[in-house]
């Protein structure tokens, strides 16, 4: 009788181990040996090995009797596929396990529960040996099962295992990938169950899985077990940390979504099912799965899982991880931990872009997926039993997906899914298959009409729409190694914090303007003042609204410095070590007004373009508590997440004096010009900064030409006004002197000057009026960077008379 062992603990296996037991088991070995030390907690077990499996196959005649089944197999027939795999199951449940492998596996578990009276709880999961290799991720296509307990309950879940290898989507991936159903084996992992059902649960990624940046740490959350999250039964929380400042000791959380959160998983206390699913509290809902704390820890232990498995694969190796919270002891561990299979594979420098040409009128809403766009008739399943509804380029419109999908998802043209966050299994899909996708889509199985056509677009950030009818859009492709460099620093001015990644990835020598109005006006949505003032607010529907929009927060300001934090925080990370700069708030009163409770706070202003705006508001008596919540935020975003990259800039200080007494409020916040590199910046689109620039100069560290601003007070023309539109022209000659005579001063007062406004984006001569006159750097929006870039490149060799390369 072979010698070769059935059963391996995980301190007995590692990652070479997965033509034993697999990736799944030879990856929670690996952690368990070598992780642990570092201060991973992943709970202890041990897997059956695939000469068990082979055992079990050949002693019951197993092995013949499914290629007779096989023989004439065909998976594009999902009828055929279907009974096929039906038999095989079948087949395999009906079959005893030999006698010495139910020992082998008992002894195990009596040894894992040690003094627990009657058995510990298990978790069984199923490991295929070839899973997670490079170019094929098996992960999922088996099954798992949680709360197993007890000797009966334990063999009969390790035979379901062996006949989850047979699966109808397991089936079909393994002949899509050319895989022999034989070559393969099923190795079963035994472990602790963590008691998540009383507390927390979800999957992280090591990277941003929708633009495959590589410095954030993107978890997911939700109540009870973690099934719900990965298999997408749930809309979780989203959490974003950035590795780079977290890995220096800073607390960079750059994004904190509080997910619905519907349902959790728990233990089933009766009627023969060991989990059930129960409605999570209102309350609850409202609030985040985890603490602060949670996150920061779980973020530093995917930083060292992912080194540890780069170091192993002698290359960059992005992790994708599952992780849960025990109820009774208030601990984290890692219970899964698999390579990512997606952008881990995409290398080149060619970059495809896909933008939406025209909008429609929008059906349904929730997270993108990737950012490509797709179209095609909406068919709404509602089972997998009715997928042969679907045909080659349809929209599939569902609740939610599971592995039993796969084999037609991939004909389709789009996935739009109600439930389900980032990390779920309609989202893995589709990025492995380059779908565009929409998960989380709340109610999109009923505001979608079946048979209409549709456009699915994850082309515009965080949001995914899916519009009526089919819309305009186009591809482009990019070679970015063939872009010339410049001297002239070539910056992006950036609004969407949901944008930043996928921007960041454009060439460009980082941020030279961030607003601050997009964060406030999208996210916060509430004046500051009337934040401020909750405790006291006497309008009921106002607070009430408030609270609802506010319900994870007790302390009502915290709110708007956490949520402002995690908006610039994200376009530093993004950009990070290169420069943003950000300009503090520059709303107009009548825009302060439209905010949420605003209209208490702002007085009406006949001409507000030229009222109470930028830095007269700062030190006012009316917004002063306000700005420095601001402050608070930009001091987080430095101080604790670290993002020393991040520069303020002051917009519209019309004097001075003014500028020093903004100054001086900021330094009362924590934020001195010069301690620990802060740097502060001015825009310069008020004459006055341009005649007093040397003055203006001595006090801020840099400026920022507003081209929009400065042409209408050069010109008297209120841009606002459509009568007199026709007379604003950046090119006007008076506006093109007061820009050439502010890089001359600026320049010689040893200062740095850029410009921010519109201009060069929408006039390619202007940039190359800039680049004559020497300004230090010029800020286009993302899509006129390299278009502008190469221009910009072009004149500048001319200049030194050599030839553009």
């Amino acid at each position: 009788m072979s010698q070769e062992p059935l059963i391996l603990w995980f301190d007995q296996i590692n990652i070479k181990d997965v033509p034993a037991v697999g990736g799944k088991n030879a990856s929670l070995g690996e952690m368990y040996c070598n992780l642990k030390s570092k201060g991973i907690a992943v709970p202890n077990g041990f897997a059956t090995t695939a000469h068990a499996y082979r055992r079990f196959l050949a002693e019951t005649g197993l092995d013949e009797r499914i290629r007779h089944i096989l023989a004439d197999l065909d998976t594009s027939d999902i009828t055929n596929l279907q009974q096929h795999g039906r038999e095989v199951r079948h087949a395999i449940l009906s079959a005893e396990i030999p006698l010495d492998l139910r020992e082998e596996i008992l002894k195990a578990y009596d040894q894992l529960s040690e003094q627990v009276s009657g058995g510990v709880d298990v978790a069984v999961r199923s490991s295929a040996t070839a899973e997670d290799l490079p170019d094929a991720s098996f992960a999922g296509q088996q099954e798992s099962y949680l709360n197993v307990h007890g000797h009966t309950a334990l063999l009969d879940i390790c035979r379901r295992c062996f006949a989850s290898l047979f699966t109808d989507r397991a089936i079909s991936y393994r002949t899509e990938k050319g895989f022999d159903h034989f070559d393969i084996a099923l190795s079963i992992g035994i472990q602790r169950m963590v008691r998540s059902d009383l507390a927390s649960s979800g999957v992280m990624f090591t990277l941003d899985t929708e633009t495959g940046f590589k410095d954030a740490v993107l978890i997911n959350a939700a109540y009870g077990l973690g099934e719900n999250v990965v298999q997408g039964s749930v809309n979780p929380d989203e959490y974003y940390v950035f590795k780079p400042t977290l890995k220096t000791g800073a607390k960079p959380i750059l994004k904190k979504t509080v997910g619905s959160k519907e349902f959790k998983l728990v233990y089933d206390s009766g009627g023969g099912k060991m989990t059930r699913n129960v409605p999570v509290d209102p309350a609850a809902r409202a609030h985040f799965a985890i603490s602060d704390e949670d996150i920061l820890t779980l973020a530093r232990w995917g930083c060292l899982i992912e080194d540890h498995y780069s170091a192993v694969q002698g290359r960059y190796c992005p992790m994708d991880i599952e992780w849960a919270k025990d109820g009774n002891t208030q601990e984290l561990f890692i219970v899964q931990a698999r390579p990512e299979t997606v952008h881990s594979q995409q290398q080149g420098t060619i970059v495809k872009t896909y933008q939406l040409n025209e909008r429609g009128k929008v059906l349904a809403t929730g997270h993108s997926v990737g950012e490509r766009i797709g179209h095609g008739v909406a068919r709404i399943v509602h089972s997998a039993k009715n997928i042969n509804e679907i045909q080659p380029g349809d929209v599939l419109v569902t609740d939610k997906t599971d592995p039993d999908w796969e084999p037609i998802m991939k004909k389709a043209a789009a996935i739009v899914t109600n439930r389900g966050g980032r990390t779920c299994h309609a989202a893995i899909v589709s990025r492995e298959l380059g779908l565009p996708a929409i998960v989380g889509a709340e109610h999109a199985t009923e505001l979608i009409p079946g048979g209409a056509m549709v456009t699915v677009s994850c082309a515009e950030g965080d949001a995914g729409h899916i519009y009526e009818g089919q819309l305009d859009y186009e591809v482009r492709e990019v070679d970015l190694s063939k872009l010339p460099s410049t001297k002239t620093k070539v910056m992006m001015i950036v609004g969407n914090p949901n944008e930043a990644f996928r921007l960041s990835m454009l060439p460009s020598d980082g941020v030279g303007l961030a607003r601050m109005e997009f964060i406030i006006n999208s996210f916060i949505r509430i004046h500051p003042m009337a934040l401020i003032d909750y405790d006291q607010l006497d309008n009921i529907a106002l607070k009430t609204e408030i609270g609802q929009l506010t319900s994870a927060y007790e302390d009502k300001p915290a709110f708007f410095v956490d949520t402002l934090a995690q908006g610039v925080g994200m376009i530093a990370a993004a950009f990070y070590p290169r420069d943003v700069i950000v300009r503090m708030s520059d709303f107009k009163t009548n825009e302060y007004a439209n905010l949420i409770g605003g209209e208490h706070y702002e007085p009406r202003e006949e001409n507000p373009m030229l009222g109470f705006r930028g830095a007269s508001r700062y030190y006012h008596e009316n917004y002063r508590d306000a700005f420095g919540l601001e402050c608070r935020a930009m001091l987080k975003v430095r101080k604790e997440m670290g993002l020393k990259n991040l520069k303020l800039m002051i917009p519209f200080c019309r004097t001075v004096d003014e500028g020093r007494r903004v100054l001086a409020e900021m330094e009362k916040h924590g934020l001195k010009r010069g301690d620990d590199g802060l740097e502060i910046y001015i825009m310069c689109e008020i004459p006055s900064n341009v005649i007093l620039a040397e003055e203006f100069a001595e006090i801020f560290d840099g400026f920022s030409i507003g081209s929009n601003d400065l042409t209408q007070l050069t010109l008297g023309v209120d841009r606002d006004s459509e009568i007199v539109a026709h007379l604003f022209d950046e090119r006007n000659p008076a506006v093109l002197n007061s820009l050439a005579a502010a890089i001359r001063k600026v320049k010689a007062a040893g200062r740095k000057i850029g410009i921010c406004g519109q201009a060069p984006s929408d006039y390619p001569e202007i940039a190359e009026f800039l680049v004559k006159q020497g300004i230090d750097s010029i800020s286009l929006n993302p899509d006129s960077v390299m278009k502008t870039g190469t221009r910009i490149a072009k004149v500048e060799s001319e200049l030194e008379g050599v030839p553009a390369q």
